[in-house]
């Protein structure tokens, strides 16, 4: 048979009230005279009249009152059924007082998870003590505040809109909790916020925490967002927590918003200008560039041409000769001269090769420039053609020669 587990609130407000007498929080107010404080018993009247300052109130046979004005939020209107509670006698006369009968039907009302005002009276070692009217209740140390590091004694004098978490008149024990109001409220705020949210919204916030897969963003009104590693710029980042910081403000765009809000999605990267938007112009086919190697694979390696565009030089079109990995003839870093296979924009795809266009290494020996050959070849009546390309050629191994003999 399981044991039944004991509910965390309730050891926690067993422990603030250990040696805390609640009934005593109060004894010395109770032992006023009862003409000065009267009984918790409401009694009904009409209002019969206003003179002055003082409500006149009709009891009974025989039997009239009067109420403080001052006590009523607006006048009454005469004819007004009312509850007052009785608070001693003057000449012949009740003193009866409606913001007290309030306080008695508000105690009377309570109920496990009404709200309630309560004045903070008192502080303890396990917490704060409190009034609502004159009945005493108790506020545990840690259902105060949220804020942790709110320091209680700033609360005293103060009322305060608490939540009822345990209630038991007979024995005039009331446990109430601030933390809880404050938990509604930032929940309402919270459900109010996503609602206004949207995807493509442009927000700003500040960064609260940094992790290997990316950066988690607060977006105020407890609002967190997360910005995924590939989504923070369209430069490849490796590291996060190479170009953001905790406390660093941000501009973001929202992505994504799952699970009610739970999960949010944002990037930076799409508040950059796109390269890809002129990539197809700048880069036709057999254009040659030179790019920087960004990361190796087996099956080839990524070249960036630009901030934010890179193009995959496959592992076929790196050298004449069979590479079986890129490490094999690139590095890290190293930068390399290429020619534009393809462009395919839609998939934002770029083909490199490191091969002309008739299958030599650009810039090596056997390269000779395509455009001079086909521009000689198509005027055949410029001299002697076998002496024109004689020339080419020799003239293009002088030049790689001495390149050859430069790099010994």
């Amino acid at each position: 048979m399981s044991v039944p587990q004991e509910d965390p609130l309730d050891s926690e407000i067993a422990a603030a009230l250990d040696g805390v007498d609640l009934q005593g929080l109060g004894a010395e107010a109770e032992s006023a005279p009862a003409t000065g404080r009267g009984s918790d018993k409401l009694w009904p009247g009409v209002v019969m009249g206003i003179s002055g300052d003082d409500v006149i109130v009709e009891l009974g046979p025989r039997m009239q009152g009067v109420c403080s004005l001052r006590e009523f939020e607006e006048p009454p209107e005469v004819g007004a059924s009312l509850r007052f509670a009785m608070r001693g006698r003057e000449d012949d006369l009740w003193v009866l007082s409606i913001r007290a009968a309030k306080e008695v039907a508000a105690w009377e009302s309570l109920e496990l998870g009404s709200h309630v005002k309560a004045r903070v009276s008192g502080q303890n070692q396990g917490g704060l003590e409190l009034r609502i009217g004159k009945n005493e209740a108790f506020m545990p140390a840690s259902q105060i505040s949220l804020n942790r590091d709110l320091d209680p004694s700033t609360l005293m004098g103060q009322t305060l809109i608490c939540e009822v978490i345990e209630i038991d008149r007979s024995r005039k024990r009331c446990v109430l909790s601030r933390r809880r109001v404050e938990e509604g409220e930032r929940s309402h705020a919270l459900q109010e916020s996503i609602g206004k949210l949207h995807t493509d919204m442009v927000l700003k916030g500040k960064v609260t925490r940094i992790e290997s897969f990316g950066a988690f963003v607060d977006l105020g009104n407890g609002l967190e967002g997360l910005m995924h590693v590939s989504n923070i710029s369209r430069k490849r980042v490796e590291n996060p927590a190479d170009v953001l910081a905790p406390g660093q403000e941000v501009e973001v765009k929202v992505l994504e918003i799952k699970d009610g809000g739970k999960r949010i999605g944002l990037g930076m990267k799409q508040l950059e200008p796109d390269p890809w938007d002129q990539v197809p112009s700048r880069y036709p086919a057999d254009r040659q560039v030179t790019g920087k190697v960004t990361r190796l694979m087996d099956f080839g390696a990524f070249v960036e041409l630009e901030p934010g565009l890179e193009g995959l030089l496959h592992v076929s079109q790196i050298g004449v000769e069979r590479i079986r990995r890129a490490s094999d003839a690139l590095q890290d870093g190293e930068e390399v001269t290429v020619r534009i296979v393809s462009v395919d924009p839609g998939a934002r795809r770029i083909a490199l090769s490191r091969l002309d266009a008739r299958g030599a290494i650009i810039g090596s020996e056997d390269a000779v420039d395509a455009d001079v050959i086909e521009e000689a070849l198509a005027k055949p009546d410029a001299g002697n053609l076998e002496t024109n390309l004689g020339s080419l050629f020799k003239k293009a191994m002088q030049k790689d020669g001495e390149g050859s003999d430069g790099a010994q």
